[in-house]
């Protein structure tokens, strides 16, 4: 437990954080991923060679540290930040290594002059509390996930029975586990850890569920990412009969039960968790407007379906934004707070979620903000490192 003198002192770092929590950050990362090479599967490369990995955790370490009295003020960080460590199974034996090369990196970063023993033994008191509470509230999912229907714990093996190309740059690959049993039940929206091995290395990721789960089998879609190492191994490599190791899913950004109008919008390959989504919505009464904004119709994934279940069902509504004009686009552009206003609905007391690239979900929601939707009922989810949506 923090004393009085101990959280003193993490408050009085606050001010160094805030101008080089980012350096800090990066420094610990490159400790870390270079002298524990066990822990380098459960971050994403191409994070860290962006900045987007040390960014997020210097966030989420100065928001610890500033709310150290009143940790309930940190909100939903908590609950995104257990849900990623179960999507990729982060486990106790884990948090020792995190601890150790924070603390040096502290140390190296700061300097003795700043970084006193008095220093570091309060950063090691307030990791060792906020470790204490993520060990606890993390092992709680794994046992609620391992106890539920269809349910497991760590690694279980799936194989590939289909993969279909949904645009350009999509395919979609849907897996059914090998021991021929039931599957947990994954709320629209959530995501699932998957575990590979490419070139005799490790790699895991989390990667949305963009259909309804059916309780047999999972179905993810995946952009081809331009130097993307596992998107193209999917891409390329993984073909019908090969097997996967998959961790449960997991993930608190879902579809709440409500009968507001529902408003969905996606930008690129943030269609896919919309798409689960959509399916749930359409089996209550609730209106549904769907909004996909992408470059081109070669790269817009599942048309045909939306379009499908348009024709079906009067409650959806759809609209199509393309950057590039062609055949197929309602507009041409970027999606303005004007045009999104057209194909809301007349009210704004509505249930919005949007996903899509981090430029394009910060323009959202100004848009939402200035068209008047209540800022509890507009939601949106980072498929990496969380960011500031300013």
């Amino acid at each position: 437990m923090l004393n009085t003198e101990q959280r003193a002192i993490i408050k009085a770092t606050v001010p160094l954080l805030e101008t080089g929590g980012e350096v800090l950050t990066t420094h610990f990362y490159k400790l870390m991923l270079s002298e524990y090479p066990e822990v380098r599967p459960l971050f994403n490369q191409a994070h860290q060679a962006s900045g987007d990995q040390p960014r997020a955790l210097a966030n989420g370490v100065l928001m610890y540290a500033r709310h150290i009295d009143k940790l309930e003020q940190l909100g939903g960080l908590v609950g995104q930040i257990i849900n990623k460590h179960v999507a990729l199974q982060i486990l106790p034996e884990h948090y020792p290594i995190v601890g150790s090369c924070l603390l040096r990196a502290i140390e190296e970063v700061l300097g003795k002059e700043i970084a006193t023993p008095e220093v570091i033994a309060a950063w090691g008191a307030a990791y060792g509390q906020l470790a204490d509470i993520l060990i606890g509230a993390e092992e709680n999912l794994y046992k609620e996930k391992e106890q539920s229907a269809g349910g497991w714990r760590g690694a279980r093996e799936f194989r590939l029975e289909r993969r279909v190309q949904e645009s350009s740059e999509i395919v979609s690959f849907y897996f059914a586990p090998v021991d021929g049993k039931p599957v947990l039940k994954a709320e629209p929206g959530q995501y699932i850890g998957v575990q590979l091995f490419i070139d005799g290395a490790e790699q895991r990721r989390n990667y949305s569920l963009s259909a309804l789960c059916n309780g047999r089998e999972y179905r993810i879609s995946v952009k081809r990412e331009a130097g993307g190492k596992v998107s193209s191994y999917l891409h390329d490599e993984l073909m019908v009969g090969d097997t996967v190791q998959l961790f449960p899913p997991s993930g608190d950004f879902s579809l709440a039960a409500s009968d507001k109008p529902l408003v969905l919008i996606s930008g690129g390959v943030g269609i896919t968790p919309t798409l689960a989504m959509l399916e749930a919505a359409l089996q209550t009464q609730r209106p549904v407007h769907f909004i996909h904004c992408a470059r081109n119709g070669a790269v817009h994934a599942f048309r045909d379906w939306v379009d499908d279940l348009a024709g079906k069902h009067p409650q959806l509504k759809r609209f199509y934004c393309y950057d590039e004009a062609g055949e197929g686009a309602d507009a041409v552009g970027l999606l303005s707070q004007d045009l999104l206003g057209e194909w809301m609905p007349g009210g704004r007391d509505v249930d919005a979620y949007f996903l899509g690239p981090k430029g394009f979900m910060a323009a959202i929601k100004r848009h939402l903000k200035g068209l008047g939707v209540p800022e509890q009922q507009s939601r949106y989810e980072f498929f990496g490192p969380a960011a500031a949506l300013e």
